[in-house]
């Protein structure tokens, strides 16, 4: 009888052997690291030119963390592809063909996708919140600061929200192409759009990524809806609505 370990240890090596899926996880850490390193350091040598105001509000920690975005679109494209990559290549049937209990594979699945993403994903905050802080010299801050190690931690945890999300609405999708094609339009335009525009401002601050964002940040804009740990509990919702989908999806049609 096949075992979890088992199915688990099999996806892990899937990811493996996928070069594009695992290059993903390594491109997510270079560039997020990068670009708060570098941004960190350049503004340490531009920061008297900055206005009174921008220099007696600047936030260390806020600043740093800003600069996630730029990993968080290579995590969506992870998450696509540990789902994807079999639907793409046509190996989903013998996938299935191998494990007949559905639950059994698309947990392994979920599971080891959703651990490689949460390591890599605190890794890689973590990394890049020392590097900037020593990059920004003597205007950077301290992990021990008020607030500072929660919202670096839980920034590692919206990251591996976000990868997971994508995984379980490429599962329903069953097309990586066409769940690229949904997502990222989604979180990197319409969900801003709505969770900036008045009127609607309120609503889209529900959305998955608008709420599970307020964790980045100590000092979130005034108006918001949702303190930074309710919102990463909506977000978490969100999640946990992703992977049922999926798996309704899975178990209700033939690959």
């Amino acid at each position: 009888m096949t075992t979890f370990p088992r199915l688990a240890a099999a996806e892990l090596t899937k990811i493996r052997t996928l070069r594009s899926t695992a290059w993903t996880l390594v491109l997510a850490f270079v560039i997020t690291v990068a670009f708060g390193v570098g941004v960190s350091f350049y503004l340490s040598t531009t920061f008297d030119r900055l206005g009174a105001e921008s220099r007696a509000t600047f936030d260390p920690s806020d600043f740093a963390m800003s600069m996630v975005e730029y990993g968080q679109l290579v995590l969506v494209v992870f998450g696509v592809l540990v789902v994807g990559s079999e639907y793409r290549g046509g190996t989903i049937r013998a996938a299935l063909a191998a494990v007949p209990r559905r639950s059994e594979f698309y947990r392994a699945k979920m599971f080891v996708g959703g651990a490689l993403a949460f390591a890599v994903s605190e890794l890689t905050v973590f990394v890049m919140y020392f590097g900037s802080q020593a990059a920004l010299g003597s205007h950077g801050g301290a992990i021990t600061d008020p607030g500072v190690f929660g919202a670096v931690f839980g920034t590692g945890l919206y990251l591996t929200m976000i990868a997971v999300i994508s995984m379980g609405v490429t599962a329903m999708l069953r097309s990586p192409a066409v769940a690229i094609g949904t997502l990222i339009p989604f979180f990197f335009m319409v969900s801003n759009i709505l969770g900036h525009v008045p009127g609607v401002r309120v609503v889209g601050q529900f959305l998955p990524d608008q709420a599970g964002n307020q964790i980045i940040f100590r000092h979130y804009p005034t108006g918001s809806v949702l303190g930074p740990w309710t919102g990463l509990l909506v977000m978490a919702a969100w999640t946990a609505l992703a992977l049922a989908g999926g798996y309704l999806v899975l178990r209700s049609r033939d690959a």
